[in-house]
């Protein structure tokens, strides 16, 4: 139980990215020019709604991003960042496209990377802190 004049309970918000290897590649996409993160590299995804589960999202969100569905399959990794004060939890999993005509929406460019290719990328630091799991996917 609360004590009065307690600071209400920190509620972390929930992020999701989907991961997707084709012939020992990774996929990622360069975000759109302006905010924090334009212009950098991540592995689509984004915020989960409440009452929405990590695969739903994911789906919903390629969908609205790229304009293509996803068969969402097993967790790959977690990690935690800090964005605008608000703490995330960001959790990774393993996607397959449906089919691969994307569309652009929150993305300028998409290409298929060796890993080795993404560590030299201007990276979103929480997709970034998803690499070693990802990798030893690859590796």
């Amino acid at each position: 139980m609360k004590s009065p004049g307690s600071p209400p309970a920190r509620t972390d918000r929930r992020s999701v990215a989907g991961i997707a290897f084709e012939n020992g590649k990774i996929f990622a996409a360069r975000r759109r020019g302006g905010g924090d993160l334009g212009g950098k590299w991540e592995f689509p995804g984004g915020k989960a709604r409440d009452g929405e589960s990590g695969e739903q999202a994911l789906e919903r969100e390629f969908a609205e991003e790229l304009s293509v569905s996803v068969r969402v399959g097993a967790r790959i990794g977690e990690t935690e960042f800090v964005h605008a004060g608000a703490r995330f939890i960001l959790t990774a999993y393993r996607i397959e496209f449906s089919g691969k005509n994307f569309s652009f929406g929150e993305h300028s460019e998409y290409r298929w990377f060796l890993p080795e290719e993404l560590e030299t990328l201007d990276f979103a630091p929480s997709d970034r802190a998803l690499f070693p799991a990802v990798f030893g996917l690859v590796r």
